[in-house]
């Protein structure tokens, strides 16, 4: 059966001058309108198709790729306005996508971006957007390890820091003081757990903590020079974005990584860059 706000994988029932006709199951014919039809269509093969409601709230199957669908949350641009609609976000298809009024958590303006969770009106069983998000987020307990990566988009900014999307699922708190670099509203990045409060609130920060975090950096910059040639122009001097550019890591752990790694005679510095000595002897742990 096609599920409404999903992708699907549905066979042809017909054809007719308007398009393809898929077979929806319960929700019975629905029409792929002929702009959208694959070229080299062979008999018999399923299509790959996004269902949704068209302006007069029909069944329409696209085969367009929306930016997310139903249980998803990404960061939309608004793309339109209407004084007693809401906003209009742009999601990847020909309908942009309403967000309601009272789906909005503070006013949105034209051209920015916004973080909202994709879902069903529980009225109008049509798809919107909401910036609520806490109603959408999973409840179930979040089995997370301390120091653990996971996939985080940014929210919004709040006095201690940014809310985060946690894999896709959980609410998250990064705080400022974890990072030298504020990431942007809408950007995707990893994070690392910090802890996971008994209320469920996870607390996040850029980097992996203390010695598990030095280790793996170690190893991390190591290859670097190796894949360069032995040298590296990033030193304790380079700014944050140089070195988060480069190894995806904040300039207070690369300079703690920097400093395992001379102590154990492993580089030089070059002033500016770092140079690879050569230490068969040298093993991770050292």
């Amino acid at each position: 059966m096609a599920i409404l706000g999903k992708r699907n994988q549905l066979s042809i029932i017909r054809e007719s001058a308007p398009g393809l006709y898929l077979n929806g199951g319960e929700l019975g014919e629905i029409l792929l309108p002929g702009r959208y039809i694959p070229k080299n269509l062979k008999p018999g093969e399923k299509l790959d198709v996004f269902i949704y409601l068209d302006s007069e709230d029909r069944l329409v199957a696209t085969t367009e790729i929306p930016l997310a669908v139903v249980g998803e949350f990404a960061s939309l641009k608004v793309v339109g306005t209407h004084p007693r609609a809401g906003a209009f976000l742009n999601w990847g298809l020909a309908k942009d996508l309403l967000l309601p009024f009272s789906e909005q958590d503070g006013p949105v303006h034209l051209g920015e971006n916004v973080v909202v969770a994709v879902c069903h009106d529980s009225r109008s069983g049509r798809i919107i957007a909401s910036a609520r998000l806490r109603r959408h987020i999973n409840a179930a307990p979040p089995q997370y390890a301390v120091g653990q990566p996971v996939r985080l988009l940014v929210a919004r900014r709040t006095p201690l820091g940014y809310s985060v999307i946690v894999e896709g699922v959980h609410l998250g708190l990064l705080y400022l003081d974890k990072f030298t670099t504020p990431p942007a509203i809408g950007e995707s990045i990893t994070g690392y757990v910090r802890k996971v409060r008994d209320d469920g609130k996870i607390d996040l920060g850029l980097d992996a903590a203390g010695y598990r975090r030095v280790l793996p950096l170690k190893l991390q910059i190591v290859n670097a020079l190796k894949t360069n040639g032995g040298k590296l122009e990033l030193d304790d001097n380079s700014s944050p974005a140089a070195v988060r550019e480069k190894l995806g890591v904040s300039k207070k752990a690369f300079k703690q990584a920097l400093g395992a790694l001379y102590k154990s005679r492993r580089i030089r510095f070059l002033n500016p860059g770092i140079e690879l000595l050569d230490n068969s002897s040298w093993t991770p742990g050292q």
